[in-house]
């Protein structure tokens, strides 16, 4: 029986397991996003964030800990500056999966694992939604609604008699203009006639 046994063994020996981890931890602080199986990425996930975890804290005993689960002197450098930089303000959730659908070969599910803090296009897209402010006031309202009906018939009718006195005032400036603006009206329905 498997009572307690979590892990998910991947159909493969324990170090075939681990090495394929170690592979696919180095591509992924590599290259910040990786593509594989829903069930690879999962377990990925539980490797490597404890790392991530582990190089915020910059000792040379956290480096040999670290290399000696993924032994490459280039992903330990990549994890413990550019990455742990990025990360230091971040408690936790380091990777985020994103399921891809179907592989086409043998209907395995794909998902895309990568960095939280390295996806542009989500970043400029949280970034464009911040800076957008909203116009109206959060008053909510009344009980009777005659305040905000009053308010907002107020303010039509000010921008009506505003416009209305622009148009005023541009035709007693240019008497000419009046006539201009019945002038093709007549000419129009002469030209229907």
């Amino acid at each position: 029986m498997r009572h307690g046994n979590k892990i998910n063994h991947l159909g493969r020996t324990h170090s075939h397991r681990e090495a394929m981890l170690k592979n696919m931890a180095i591509s992924l602080i590599q290259y910040k996003r990786i593509e594989t199986t829903l069930a690879k990425a999962k377990e990925l996930r539980k490797y490597v964030e404890p790392l991530i975890t582990k190089s915020k804290n910059d000792s040379t005993h956290s480096r040999r800990t670290v290399f000696s689960y993924l032994q490459d002197k280039e992903a330990i450098k990549t994890l413990f500056g550019e990455i742990a930089e990025k990360v230091a303000t971040r408690n936790g959730g380091y990777t985020r999966i994103i399921k891809l659908g179907t592989r086409f070969g043998d209907n395995a599910e794909v998902a895309l694992i990568e960095l939280v803090d390295y996806n542009e296009a989500l970043l400029t897209s949280v970034e464009e939604k911040s800076t957008k402010t909203r116009r109206s006031r959060r008053g909510g309202k009344k009980a009777d609604g005659t305040a905000e009906t009053a308010a907002v018939a107020d303010e039509s009718s000010v921008e009506v008699v505003e416009d209305t006195l622009a148009v005023e005032e541009v035709v007693e400036a240019n008497p000419a203009a009046e006539e201009a603006t019945e002038a093709p009206a007549v000419e129009g329905e002469e030209a229907k006639a």
